[in-house]
Parts: structure tokens; C-alpha cells; sequence
């Protein structure tokens, strides 16, 4: 059976973007990351985002990304959405993880904004579309200035709307109005991709989350956009004020990788353990507070 998909909701509604497991000698631990990948569909996920920025992709090989796709493809079947990072400052590079990624069998692509080498915007939207061109996956856009130093502007993603493979977007700017003209003017569906605007994007027009936070609430966002949904806007705006803590304690302290793979151990589940460089685990002073936060948010630890 393949996840269901449609062209108001190519991803369904909740997809996390897992973390990737390494060993104590820094290999990915492969049989980690299937586990984790099964408790993700478990815990109410409809997709899950593997090799992006979360799963710590610029410290990973081609080989690597491939067979993590591979892998997890394999733990959780053909119901769930498996979406592949591929995106980077380099095109043609860009466009070689795509097709990795489908052989491997990702059945949708994340494709982030270039970053650091600054180009204009038409280069911006050739990136993009040579990358759709690529494949014939679905690609959802990323759009994060923060970390690429550059967005993608209202008008790029209009024209990038038009090509008939670039099926959604995900948004880091924080910037409703933007997203409510570039919905407005193309009916792009929108994917949150800042967990503290996840509740004040769905409320303007955005489909669902690509989430960091949903390692540990993928229910609970599933809960709140069914609520909102339902016109039950009260419970939706009580169970997002219900994970405040939770979205402080992994998302404002030191990055969310680093502090997921220390939630997922302090939780005892899979998916935690080292990193990679340039990032480091957390600290046990993080980890103390991180155990704070967790109980305000609602766990019992």
C-alpha cells in the first residue's frame, strides 16, 4: 500500500525529521535508526524526514544517505511517507542525492534553499528546478534564511508553484503574511518547519509540520491540528500551550539534534547516543534541565 498522498496534502500531516543514531565509534548505527523509525510510526507520524539538517546530513556520505534511506524504507514499509534531505549549496550535487535518494526508495524529496554562497533569486529557482527535474518524486522546498542566510522569495516560490513536481512548502521564515500570499496566489500547500509557529501557521493556511519536537509529540500535534481542524480552536490552542516546555527545552537550549538524542535517552528509546562534529552531546547541566522541561511538558521522568 503507498501512503496516502493528495495534492492538497502530498505528505499527509505530521512528519518528523529524525535524528540520525551513530554508534560509539561514530558509524551509523543502522539498526538504531530502524528502530527509531518503527517508534516514529508508532508515536502517530504519517511521514519521516531523514537526511536533513536534524539528522545531521552535512556529516554524512552519499553512501551513508542512501542506505539510510534504505533502511528505514524498509522498517516502516510502503504506508508511511519516507522524504529525503537532498538538498545543498551545490546543484549538481543536489540533483545526484535526489536520484540516490529514489533508487533507495524515498518517495519525496526536501530540498533546502542554498546556503552561505548567496545566489539571486532567478539561480535560486533554477536550483530548485533542476533538482525537481531530477526525479519524479514530490519536492517540498525548504525555506529556512536563518540558516541558509538568503530566502526564497514570495515571488520565487510562486514560479517555483508552477512546476508540476514542487508540491509543497516548508517554512522556517516566520513570516505569515508571506506564506498566506504565496498560498493565496498558488494554494501551495505549506508545511510548518518552526515548531514554535506550528499552531500560528496552521491557522493561516498550513497544512502540517515537518517537525523537530515531533521525536517526542508527533500525537500530540496530530491531536491539535485534528482539533483545529474539528473548529475546536480552544483545545488545539491548550494542547500547544501544553508543549511550550517541551518545544524550550529542545528547540532554544543547544540545537535541536543535540537535545533530541538526549530526550530520546533520558525517555530510554532509540535514536540517542553520539554526534558527530561539529556538534557534541548534550552537557549533564542540559541534560538536567532538559529533564525539567520534559516533566512541565507533560512526562513522567
Amino acid at each position: 500500500m503507498s501512503p496516502k498522498s493528495t495534492k492538497e496534502m502530498p505528505f499527509g500531516t505530521m512528519l518528523t525529521a529524525m535524528v540520525t543514531p551513530f554508534k560509539a565509534n561514530l558509524e551509523i548505527d543502522f539498526d538504531q535508526a530502524a528502530a527509531l523509525a518503527i517508534d516514529l510510526v508508532k508515536l502517530g507520524n504519517d511521514g519521516i524526514v531523514v537526511n536533513g539538517t536534524t539528522g545531521e546530513a552535512p556529516t554524512t556520505a552519499p553512501e551513508e544517505k542512501a542506505q539510510l534511506v534504505k533502511v528505514v524504507r524498509e522498517a516502516v514499509g510502503d504506508s508511511i511517507h519516507v522524504v529525503a534531505g537532498v538538498g545543498n549549496n551545490d546543484t549538481a550535487d543536489s540533483v545526484q542525492h535526489a536520484k540516490d535518494a529514489q533508487k533507495a526508495g524515498a518517495n519525496g524529496l526536501l530540498v533546502v534553499c542554498p546556503y552561505y554562497n548567496k545566489p539571486p533569486q532567478e539561480r535560486v529557482v533554477a536550483h530548485f528546478q533542476a533538482v525537481a527535474d531530477a526525479t519524479d518524486l514530490g519536492v517540498m522546498t525548504y525555506d529556512i534564511p536563518g540558516r541558509a542566510g538568503i530566502q526564497i522569495t514570495t515571488e520565487s516560490l510562486i514560479k517555483l508553484a508552477e512546476h508540476p513536481r514542487i508540491v509543497a512548502n516548508k517554512d522556517a521564515k516566520a513570516d505569515p503574511f508571506a506564506a498566506q500570499q504565496v498560498m493565496k496566489a498558488t494554494g501551495l500547500p505549506y508545511y510548518s518547519g518552526d515548531d514554535g509557529l506550528n499552531l500560528a501557521l496552521l491557522a493561516v493556511g498550513a497544512i502540517g509540520f515537518v517537525s523537530v519536537t515531533g521525536h517526542l509529540v508527533a500525537d500530540r500535534f496530530q491531536a491539535m491540528a485534528a482539533a483545529y481542524r474539528a473548529g475546536d480552536v480552544e483545545k488545539a490552542k491548550q494542547i500547544n500551550l501544553d508543549m511550550v516546555p517541551i518545544t524550550t527545552g529542545i528547540m532554544t537550549k543547544a540545537g535541536g539534534a543535540i537535545m533530541v538524542k538526549a530526550a530520546l535517552d533520558l525517555l530510554g528509546r532509540p535514536g540517542g547516543g553520539a554526534l558527530r562534529l561539529p556538534l557534541v552531546a548534550a552537557s549533564q547541566t542540559l541534560r538536567d534541565q532538559l529533564k525539567l522541561d520534559l516533566r512541565a511538558g507533560g512526562f513522567q521522568l
